[in-house]
This record gives C-alpha cells, sequence and structure tokens, in this order.
C-alpha cells in the first residue's frame, strides 16, 4: 500500500452506479486517490455482490456474501446505504451530492428525475457539479427508453459479427468489454469535466450509452468497412489488415505468430528455413499476403506444425520476430511478467477466511502518485456511519433515527 498521496487526492465521487461500467470507472479514479463513496440500497446492495459462484470463504469453508465478481470493480471505495425512493432518502442524497465533486449514475433515463436527483434537479443549487449517465444507448435517440447490457451493446455495435471462427456461429468477448470500455471513457470525460470546472467554467452533464462506446472503438474494423466497403467477417484469431498475425498450431499446442511487417516476415522465414516462400509474389509484401490471406496462412501453418511451441517462442525471440504462448488464466497470474509488474495483488478483507483477497492490479504505473491499494471491496453498508459524519455532521443519535427509519 502507498503512502503517497494520490493523483486525485481532494476529488470526492458520489457513486449511485452498480454492476460494472460505472463501478470499474470509478475504481479506477478511486486507485489513483479520488474518495468514492458507494451508494447501495439496504440490504441489497449492489446486485453483483450476489453474481456466483464463486464467492469468499470464510474462516469456515463456507461462502460469504461476496462474489468475486463484486470485488473486481469496488475496491478503494466506501459504501454508504441510503434508501433512494424515500423521500428523507433523497434529500440526504441531495446533501451529500452537494459535499461532492461528481456524482455517477447508471439509472434507466429519467429513473433519478421522480426522485429530485437528475442533473436537470441539481445543476442550478450545484453549477460546479460534474454529473456522469451511463446508460444502455444515451439520454437521447430512438433507444434511450431501452435497457442496456453489455452484449446487446456487443450484438448491436457489430463485435459479435466479427468475433469467432469462418463459417461457425458468432461469439461474444467473454469479458463484460463494453462495460470496462465505458467505464475507462467514463473516467477520462470525468477528468477531463473536472479540469473545465477547475479554469472557473462550472459543472456539466456527461452522457455515455454502451452502444455509441462500442462503436466507438471499432477503431481500424470500423474504418475498414467506411473506406473500403466491405463488411468486415469473423477471420478467428486472424488480423484483418496483417498476416500472418494469429494462432497457429505447432507440434505440441499453440503459438500466436506475429510477423506483421515485411522485415519480421522475411526474419520468420530465415529462422523457419522457408525463404523459398519470398520468391512467390504471394508472400512480397503486406498487402500481398492479406490478399494471398488464405495461401499464406496454410503454408505458414504447415511450417509451425513442424516443431513444438518452445521452439518458435524461443528461437523468434531470438531474431526478434513477435512469438508468445496462449495461456490460461493460472499460466497468466504465474507469468513472470505479471507478478512483476504488480498485476496481481492482495488486500485484506473482513470475510476472508484467509484474512485477505487476491485482486488484480492497476495497470497504470505513475512515478509520483502511484496507484493506492488502501481499501478493499467494502462490504454493505460498512461506511454508513462515517461517510455520514465526514460529509454531514450526523451524530450516531442522528444514524440511528434514520437507520430506525429505513433510510439508511
Amino acid at each position: 500500500m502507498s503512502e503517497t498521496a494520490g493523483a486525485l487526492s481532494g476529488i470526492r465521487i458520489l457513486d449511485m452506479s452498480r454492476v460494472l461500467a460505472g463501478p470499474s470507472g470509478t475504481q479506477l479514479l478511486a486507485d489513483l486517490g479520488a474518495d468514492v463513496i458507494k451508494l447501495e440500497r439496504p440490504g441489497v446492495g449492489d446486485e453483483t455482490r450476489t453474481w456466483g459462484p464463486p464467492f469468499v470463504r470464510g474462516a469456515d469453508g463456507s461462502e460469504t456474501t461476496e462474489s468475486a465478481y463484486y470485488l473486481s470493480a469496488n475496491r478503494n471505495k466506501r459504501s454508504l446505504t441510503v434508501n433512494v425512493s424515500s423521500p428523507e432518502g433523497a434529500a440526504l442524497i441531495k446533501r451529500l451530492a452537494a459535499e461532492c465533486d461528481v456524482l455517477i449514475e447508471n439509472f434507466k433515463v429519467g429513473g433519478l428525475a421522480k426522485y429530485g436527483l437528475a442533473y436537470d434537479d441539481l445543476k442550478a443549487e450545484l453549477p460546479d457539479l460534474v454529473y456522469c449517465s451511463i446508460t444502455g444507448f444515451g439520454q437521447t435517440g430512438p433507444y434511450a427508453e431501452r435497457p442496456g447490457y453489455d452484449m446487446m451493446a456487443q450484438g448491436m455495435g457489430g463485435l459479435i459479427s466479427m468475433t469467432g471462427e469462418p463459417g461457425r456461429a458468432p461469439v461474444k468477448v467473454p469479458i463484460a468489454i463494453n462495460d470496462v470500455m465505458t467505464g475507462m471513457y467514463a473516467s477520462v470525460a470525468i477528468l477531463a469535466a473536472l479540469r473545465h470546472r477547475d479554469a472557473g467554467n462550472g459543472g456539466q452533464h456527461i452522457d455515455l450509452g454502451l452502444l455509441d462506446v462500442q462503436v466507438a472503438w471499432l477503431y481500424n474494423q470500423g474504418l475498414n468497412y467506411l473506406t473500403g466497403g466491405g463488411v468486415p467477417e469473423r477471420l478467428g484469431t486472424a488480423h484483418p489488415n496483417s498476416v500472418p498475425y494469429q494462432a497457429f498450431e505447432t507440434a505440441d499446442g499453440y503459438i500466436i505468430l506475429a510477423a506483421n511487417n515485411d522485415e519480421q516476415f522475411k526474419r520468420f522465414c530465415a529462422f523457419a528455413e522457408c525463404t523459398e516462400l519470398l520468391d512467390d509474389p504471394k508472400f512480397a509484401t503486406n498487402p500481398d499476403r492479406v490478399r494471398n490471406r488464405d495461401h499464406v496462412t496454410a503454408a505458414v501453418g504447415e511450417i509451425i506444425k513442424r516443431h513444438p511451441s518452445a521452439h518458435w517462442i524461443e528461437g523468434l525471440e531470438r531474431v526478434k520476430v513477435s512469438c508468445c504462448p496462449i495461456n490460461t488464466l493460472d499460466q497468466v497470474f504465474d507469468d513472470p511478467g505479471v507478478r512483476a509488474r504488480e498485476m496481481k495483488i492482495s488486500m485484506p478483507h473482513p470475510l476472508a477466511g484467509a484474512g485477505e483477497v487476491d485482486l488484480i492490479g492497476n495497470p497504470i504505473k505513475m512515478s509520483e502518485t502511484p496507484a493506492r491499494y488502501e481499501r478493499p471491496p467494502p462490504t454493505i453498508g460498512e461506511h454508513t456511519d462515517e461517510v455520514l459524519a465526514d460529509l454531514l455532521g450526523l451524530g450516531a443519535d442522528e444514524c440511528s433515527t434514520l437507520r430506525a427509519k429505513g433510510v439508511i
């Protein structure tokens, strides 16, 4: 755990989001020093707490109420439970928002308006508040009222159509990648809005939709279509614009070969003792290899099968051609590079029988304000009294009264 003040120290975020898109973004900001207050429903909390197994196991080996899914996106936060549907609860949230720099939420469009907590309800009284809304399809447009989920965005945004093996059924990316990417876009947007506010220009409303995000990160595949007009097809692990750049079967497994420019392909051929390929115009340049993809990959595939994976991984590294194994997750977290970069961390946790839980580290390495790991993912409502005392000055008796009324 770092004792260095985080880059976002002094920034306070009221996080009314749940599941993954919002929480992943606020975890990133929390790692960088923001005080993130996770607002949850009393007795229910973020529904991902129950999205298991697996769950954290207690001292007796039994499953607790904290799922691995929940742990993945809620580090470094304080959990506060408030019943937003009660008038007193909504009033309490409004008071809390006044003490925060950012409010982030992923209710359905208009969902917070009935409690007087929509952006338009707060902006006059809280002109410096940065208010970030995450939905499936944004606040406007013909789909705004629809609920949105990661896989729907993958499907409607074209990703699934390109994912999978040629001639077989399309498949989704196994990580909720649009949720994660939306969280990253949200964190960037929030930082930009804070910069704008700190220049004296006030707060603003950030409107993010999962489908917009999916379309935004189509990048080269999207431009392949917009520029060339051809609808991308499923290529398995192959790259649409570089050949050979994909998984190949070896004598004892699989590797990924990325000889994705002409010099690398020449070095591959020299190492593989197949320089005769360079005399064939189909192999001459990367555009030639892309246009003759099937012929090239078939030829390279037959060559790769002649030797075991270690032969290619070790040998091609020596000649500076990219080649790597396809690791399973046990191999990933045991990889020397992953360990050296501290991408697996452990933090104390009150429910864990082992005393701590393993988590995935933050990939951002900053020389002066490194990511901090100060709070494990909180149990539901763990910090309710603490937050109400810190932000609003409420005492134990006031909290007890609110709790008795079902407000917190």
